[in-house]
Formats: C-alpha cells, structure tokens, sequence
C-alpha cells in the first residue's frame, strides 16, 4: 500500500511538473495530502470506454426501460443556472425536472475552489436520484477572447493565435492543459474546439478548409488524452456569417456541393476517424437557404438527420447551440423551437438563460410526446445516445 501511494504521488508530481512546460503557462495546483489517492480522482474524473459494449447496451436499455417520461426528457435539456452555489432555484430545477446537464458560465465562477465545490454539489444532487445518471458540466472554454474565470483560470491561446504559429501540435497540448484544468474543478464537456473555417474573430484556426481540420483534429486527441468529453460546433460551419447569431439570424447563400468542399472539411474528419460517443456536435443557428430554405441549422431536419445523421454518420449526441439567441428567439417561441429542435434530430437542446423559459421547454416536449407529435422512440433514440456517453463518466458505482 506504501509503495502505490509512492507510485501515486510521483503521477501527482509528473502531472504538475508536464503542466509547468506548456508554452502558454497554464498551472494548475493540486493538493496533496494522506487521501492522495482520492484528491487524484477529483483532479482527473475518469472517462473509460465500456469494456464490454455488449454489456453497455444492455445497461443503457435496462436504464431506459427504468425511466419515465419525464426522466428522459430531462435528460436532453442542458441549462444554465444563476448563483455560485446551491440556491433553492436550482435544487427545485434539479429535484423536479431532472436535467441532465449544466453549463457554466462567469455568473457562476469566482474560484477554482468555488467551482470544484459547486460541481461536486451538483452531481451529488444527481446521484441521489432513483437512476443515478451524472449530469453533464459544461462550460466554453476555447481561449482567447471566449474563456471562463479569466481570473482564476489562467485563458488558454486563442484558436487563431493557434492556428497562425504552424504548429499542429500546439493544438494538442493547448487541450490537454484546458483539459486537466477543467478536471480539476469538476467540469466533463469543454464546448470546443470550434470547427468553423475563417471566422474572423480570433475563434477559427484558419480560414483553410484543410489547415481548419487538422487542427481540429489534434485538438479533439489533445482532449482524448485526457479523457475528457468535447463538442465540435458549429455545425454545419459559421464561418461565412455576417450576423452574430446571438443578435439574430444569418443567411448563407452557398450550395450543399460547395458546404461539402468548405465548411463541413474539419466535422466530416473528426465524425470519421474518432469514436463518436467522446465528443458532441453543436449545431448553429445560421440558415442555409439551398439546403433548407425556412428553418435555421437547430431547426431544420435536413441539416442534422439529413446532412449530420445519414450522410455523414455522426452517432453521437447533437446539442443545439443556445436557444435563447436571437437567431431562434426573435424568430420563434422557445417551445415551439424545442420541439422542432428534437424533430430535426437533436438530443439536447441547450437553454442558457430564464428559469421560466427552461421550465416552459421542458413542459412543451412532454405535451408534444403526448399529443403525438414526438414519438416516445424519437425520445428513447436521443436518450440512448446520451446515456452511452455518461456511461464513461465512471460515476454509476
């Protein structure tokens, strides 16, 4: 038992000491004390592959079967929350509506101390339910000018700073490092890297198509690396809009043949070549008038079971970006937009913002379910694929 706990702290010392080598100086502190074995668990959540998938299947449908309506349909709502710590508001969303995801943002972050508490205090809520199914912690960490916690968390290189040195590998250790950092104060999906080519705004790696993809690629194995789950976004690609889509709504007048030679490049590499139950794809608000000319990318079913599902073969889970933005909300109540949202494809959608408006969603799918409008099996479909990633989370025990 001495040696291993011996063994255990010189993994302790390694991972301080890779850290301090990183270029853009990203430390993190990890304490060490006679429970060294359990403050590791807490720095890195381990995020294992099933196995036996054949046993994961198993478990996920003897879950399915377990959970009601109003179980599964709190787990495809990821919210954001007010406050720094549990406030009745959350408990009340946590215990009666069963969401099965946070995302955080500086509203909700002073310290790495503060956060790590508040991320522990959440799943412990969640564990305590009848399923025991983790919640997904969320959070957009992708550097620059789009960081959380500047403060306590020192931000990462921008993916334009990135992308301008030439170096491919710097994108892998830039994961690694946010990676370890989000471990450490309880957070298990980082909102990047962004995929979109030539954005314009310090969040693409570049504006080639090609250069965009290899990036993104060593990106996502920096995160593999560290066993932490990340969302490609923001599918189909925004990097030709004109508009911020949290104002209102972009139009991109560009053919499918021509979307498949640009802007699909760094998503149809990463779908292909790595296990799609490690990542998810978050899909944008922008309009693509020649593949569906009514519905924003959230919306529209051509764009994400069409193009997303059947073309490229994603089996992962797909996320909307958040509901709230004025490309779908000045266009569309937030409940008609969740229950298309799900008919197009989608396994989550994201509401960052208004408690009522979280509440009026969720209560909007249960209704469509049972008028018919969503199938149970369109439900159970997104739920088993949500399922399969938190399976990885370790946390069941």
């Amino acid at each position: 038992m001495k040696l291993r706990l011996v063994n255990l702290a010189i993994l302790v010392f390694l991972i301080v000491t890779v850290c301090g080598c990183f270029s853009e100086a990203e430390e993190i502190s990890v304490k060490t004390d006679s429970s060294i074995e359990v403050e590791i668990k807490k720095l890195k959540s381990k995020v294992t592959p099933e196995k036996n998938p054949k046993n994961a299947d198993t478990s996920i449908e003897s879950l399915l079967k377990e959970m009601t309506l109003e179980e599964k349909v709190g787990q495809m709502m990821m919210i954001g929350i007010y406050g720094k710590e549990m406030e009745p508001a959350i408990s009340e969303l946590m215990n009666n509506y069963k969401v099965g995801g946070i995302i955080f943002f500086d509203r909700n972050m002073d310290n790495q101390e503060q956060v790590k508490k508040f991320s522990e205090e959440l799943q412990a809520v969640a564990m305590n339910f009848d399923k025991k199914i983790p919640l997904f912690i969320a959070v957009d960490e992708e550097g620059g000018r789009v960081a959380r916690m500047k403060n306590g968390l020192t931000p990462p290189p921008s993916q334009e700073e990135i992308g301008l040195s030439g170096d491919y590998g710097w994108a892998e250790k830039s994961a690694e490092n946010i990676a370890k950092k989000l471990h450490y104060i309880g957070i298990n999906i980082n909102f990047a890297p962004v995929a979109d080519v030539g954005s314009h705004d310090t969040r693409s790696f570049s504006d080639d198509a090609n250069i965009v993809s290899e990036f993104v690629s060593r990106a996502a194995q920096g995160y593999e690396n560290e066993e932490l789950f990340y969302c490609l976004k923001h599918f189909p690609g925004i990097g030709l809009a004109k508009v911020d889509s949290h104002q209102d709504i972009s139009t991109i007048d560009i053919s499918k043949k021509d979307l498949y030679s640009f802007d699909l490049l760094p998503f149809k590499k990463i779908i292909a070549e790595r296990d799609n139950s490690k990542f998810m794809v978050m899909v944008g608000h922008l309009k693509y008038p020649a593949i569906d000319p009514d519905n924003a990318a959230s919306l529209s079913p051509s764009i994400i079971t069409g193009i997303l599902r059947n073309e490229l073969n994603f089996s992962g889970v797909v996320i909307t970006d958040d509901l709230n933005m004025g490309a779908v909300s000045k266009y569309n109540d937030i409940d008609f937009a969740s229950v298309q949202a799900i008919n197009a494809g989608v396994d989550i959608i994201l509401i960052c913002h208004e408690y009522e408006l979280q509440k009026k969603a969720r209560e909007e799918i249960l209704n469509a379910v049972r008028r018919g409008e969503i199938s149970e099996d369109r439900i159970n479909e997104s739920v088993r694929r949500i399922l399969k990633m938190k399976l990885k989370l370790q946390v069941y025990q």
